[in-house]
């Protein structure tokens, strides 16, 4: 069985990179998610104690001080490190430039999602989910659309 320190590929992209011991993971390590995102953790025979999520862009969940996008501050965590863009530039997403979405598609977090087949896929286009009626509704309703534009103020001439 694995032991020691290693690597450990999943068939859906996710690495493990830490301590092994009689073939699970056990003592400190990381999953390396395919969207950016680490879960690092002191692990148990398998099991993650002592957890620690880092968001793709180095932004820390921490569950008992969590204060980001609580309804008072509405600011992206680029926004947060960076400051404010000029006014009249618009920040859609964290990302910047934001990912372009395919026509008819929606933006999910994670990748995009076709109404019209309820498929997410990642952001190369690789298939990720199957979406069930409450998230197909939620995306619906909450996420950036292909076709959101934004319109500047035309004065009247």
């Amino acid at each position: 069985r694995m032991e020691g320190f290693g690597r450990y590929a999943l068939p859906t992209g996710t690495e493990y990179r830490g301590a092994l011991w009689d073939g699970v993971f056990h003592g400190h390590g990381e999953l390396l998610l395919p969207a950016g995102g680490r879960y690092r953790a002191l692990w148990a025979r398998g099991v993650p104690t002592q957890v620690k999520y880092v968001f793709a862009d180095g932004l820390e969940y921490d569950e008992e001080k969590w204060h980001y996008c609580d309804g008072y501050d509405r600011r992206f965590y680029t926004e947060i490190c960076s400051g404010f863009k000029p006014p009249g530039i618009p920040r859609l997403t964290n990302l910047d430039p934001p990912k372009i979405i395919p026509e008819g598609c929606y933006d999910c977090g994670d990748g995009f999602y076709d109404p019209k087949t309820r498929i997410v896929v990642d952001y190369k286009h690789k298939f990720l989910r199957n979406a069930d009626d409450d998230e197909h509704e939620w995306i619906l309703r909450t996420c950036r659309k292909a076709w959101d534009l934004i319109t500047k103020h035309k004065p009247k001439l």
